[in-house]
């Protein structure tokens, strides 16, 4: 039999006295009802919560899926150790250890620890035939993780001889309990630990220390029971949701719709890092960020003799407070990666980082990074709140951040965490080995060329064990590095230069005068290992003869943000770099009709109306610009012309509502205003203007 860890940690002290059994919800099916009350010892609040919210039997089905493979120790096989451990100690509970009790086994104080703990390694059995109560003892061993002791054990007893038997805690119970009331008994006091210890061990000598701790050899003073007996209980009690990281059942939540159901069972925690960065080259905020799952299933492709992952990864950014449909952006990429058979042993160790760069407009956001693989239907999901920095007058920096080398690349490829013409190699743990080399990166932004003749970056390290040896601190010159309007500073040394340590990183950007102007922290931890495998990364690189796509990707940023003026600048620095780009033209059209530029509008529209690819953006645009320039026979022309392209687009309909209503065609318009309601029956143009038809009718 396969044995399970104990995972132990503290507990609140109501956590003694176990979970009531849960209240049977009607409209729950029977099967659901079962698992809440077979899990009531090892589910935690959290994901208790999250499976009273959802509102479909599917959908819970899918949460108990995940419960249970959530703790699966084997995930890559078909066997749930865990799940038929923990099945069989249930069973056994309610079996076994009900007898006498009048409920079932598993509400029983013996119940609930045997299902928690397993199977004890060894029994004491006191019948009652000595002057004890009938009782038994409990010993388990552990390994001493957790805060447990590598030895203790739990006695159960018969209070007053008869009844369930109940676990016994030696503060509340006390000594006496155990013992079965006589006169000689009855005069002992109960506070008289020593004459109750040495009554015991005249009569049952194995159970005489349990009666003061429940870890063997330990007494207080005069051997009065210690709160390490409550303490000790309270652990046990809350050891199986210790190590619980409840993230994937909120995730299961709040995910639901964008995760589809065949991945939700699956959720993979994963090691993140994301960095801000001001590109020199294209004077563009960019957002980087590495991703590692903690386990990552890949499947073999005979025909090529390769393994293979199907990643996908999606980005985006919302604004915190607005719904999530209101996206300020989002974008999908896949990213397959193949390895040989040679290459998996390294692959299962080390570990695979999914890597990605896209371009971001100043603000603050809720950046969300969901990383599927198509192999094994998992998920992994980063939320955290970022701020891109405007442009601003001064100095400022971004960093430090850390990695275990440099790589050289090409200046025209756009890579994750690649300034000029370096790459930072990162690995997200921020974790080096003796023999690794500590890379380190800062960004410097607004720096004047005083400041960059004269200034200097300075680094310190300190280690959390606050020893002098644990202490580093660089410095480097600005003016070594290319000047620009950003200035990636670089630096490394080796993991060795320092002991192992949690180590806190500060850089400080110093002026002529010795004046710290900008500063960033971070965190690295030094191991005492050797070596450690770091993760193979994936990404796609990007050729910047593309920049006016980033361009063109900001300004759709600003221009769903609200901020139009900055939009328009950045549409317009887009179609520079790329005059003769037809969909550029056409998201700027768009942007001026919303924007009410009509005549710009109708000069956006000439620059692709011979794009055959773009007729219905054509006459799109050019139709609502007439429209609301009060042209509505010419307006009407372009907007039937879109209509006969693509007849589902509810701004065409409402421009054709809004056409025939001003040229007094109230059937027309309500025919055309009902189909735009039928695609989207909350749209509230379409319902403004049909209540101004119905009211001219």
């Amino acid at each position: 039999m396969r044995t399970i860890a104990l995972a132990l940690a503290a507990a609140a002290a109501a956590a003694v006295f176990g979970p009531a059994a849960p209240q049977e919800t009607p409209p729950l099916p029977a099967h659901q009802r079962e698992f809440l009350q077979l899990v009531s010892y090892i589910i935690t609040s959290s994901e208790k919560a999250v499976f009273e919210k959802l509102t479909s039997d599917r959908d819970r089905d899918i949460f108990i899926e995940s419960f249970w493979k959530f703790r699966d120790p084997t995930p890559g096989t078909p066997e749930n150790e865990f799940r038929e451990e923990h099945v069989r100690r249930y069973n056994h509970a309610n079996k076994v250890l009900g007898r006498g009790a009048g409920r079932p086994g598993w509400m029983t104080d013996r119940g609930r620890f045997y299902i928690i703990l397993g199977e004890p390694n060894s029994y004491d059995r006191f019948p009652g035939t000595t002057g004890i109560v009938p009782c038994e003892v409990w010993y388990y061993y552990t390994d001493g993780q957790k805060g447990l002791p590598t030895h203790f054990g739990l006695v159960f007893f018969q209070k007053s001889g008869v009844g369930e038997y109940k676990l016994y805690d030696p503060a509340v119970d006390g000594p006496k309990a155990l013992l079965l009331q006589s006169p000689d008994i009855h005069e002992i006091s109960p506070e008289d630990y020593e004459t109750l210890y040495e009554t015991i061990a005249e009569r049952a000598p194995t159970l005489a220390g349990m009666s003061i701790s429940l870890v063997p050899g330990e007494f207080g003073y005069g051997y009065q029971p210690t709160p390490r007996n409550t303490i000790l209980i309270a652990k046990i009690m809350d050891s199986p949701r210790a190590d619980i990281n409840p993230t994937y059942a909120t995730h299961f939540l709040n995910y639901k719709g964008l995760v589809s159901t065949e991945y939700m069972s699956n959720y993979i925690e994963a090691e993140t890092s994301v960095a801000v960065l001001r590109d020199p080259l294209l004077d563009l905020p960019l957002v980087h960020f590495s991703m590692r799952p903690a386990r990552v299933s890949a499947d073999y492709a005979r025909a090529r003799d390769q393994y293979y992952c199907a990643f996908s990864v999606s980005v985006s950014l919302r604004i915190p407070g607005r719904t999530p449909e209101e996206l300020v952006y989002q974008s999908t990429k896949e990213m397959p990666f193949y390895f040989s058979p040679a290459e998996e042993e390294r692959i299962r160790t080390n570990g695979i980082a999914v890597e990605d760069v896209f371009p971001a407009a100043s603000g603050t956001y809720r950046l969300i990074i969901l990383l599927q693989n198509a192999v094994g239907k998992e998920f992994s999901l980063f939320e955290e709140d970022i701020t891109i920095p405007a442009e601003e007058p001064g100095p400022s920096l971004a960093g430090p951040m850390f990695g275990y080398r440099f790589q050289d690349y090409g200046a025209n490829l756009l890579v994750p965490y690649k300034v000029l013409e370096r790459k930072l190699v990162v690995d997200p743990r921020n974790t080096f080995a003796r023999q690794d080399t500590v890379a380190v990166l800062c960004n410097v932004a607004g720096v004047g060329r005083d400041l960059w003749q004269e200034g200097l970056l300075r680094t310190s390290f300190s280690g959390a064990s606050g020893k002098p040896e644990a202490r580093k601190t660089t410095t480097v010159r600005l003016r070594d590095f290319p000047f620009g309007p950003a200035i990636p500073v670089s630096q490394s040394f080796p993991a060795g230069d320092l002991p192992p340590d949690y180590y806190e990183v500060e850089s400080s950007l110093i002026d002529g005068r010795g004046t710290a102007v900008a500063s960033g922290k971070g965190r690295i931890v030094l191991s005492p290992a050797e070596a450690i495998g770091h993760p193979i990364a994936r990404s796609k690189g990007f050729p910047l003869e593309g920049r006016y796509l980033l361009f063109g990707a900001v300004a759709q940023q600003y221009d769903k943000a609200g901020e139009a003026g900055k939009a328009d600048g950045f549409y317009r620095r887009a179609l520079e770099f790329k005059p003769d780009f037809a969909p550029g033209w056409a998201d700027y059209g768009r942007f001026l009709v919303r924007r009410g530029r009509f005549d710009e509008a109708i000069e956006a529209a000439e620059k692709f109306k011979a794009d055959s690819a773009r007729q219905f953006e054509f006459f799109s645009v050019r139709g609502k610009a007439l429209a609301g320039k009060g042209d509505y026979p010419a307006a009407l022309e372009a907007l039937l012309a879109a209509n006969r392209i693509y007849n589902s687009d509810t701004d065409v309909l409402n421009g054709l509502g809004l056409c025939y209503l001003n040229l007094g065609k109230k059937k027309e318009a309500a025919d055309a205003l009902r189909a735009s309601l039928k695609l989207h029956p909350e749209g509230t143009e379409a319902k403004s203007l049909l209540a101004e038809v119905e009211k001219l009718k």
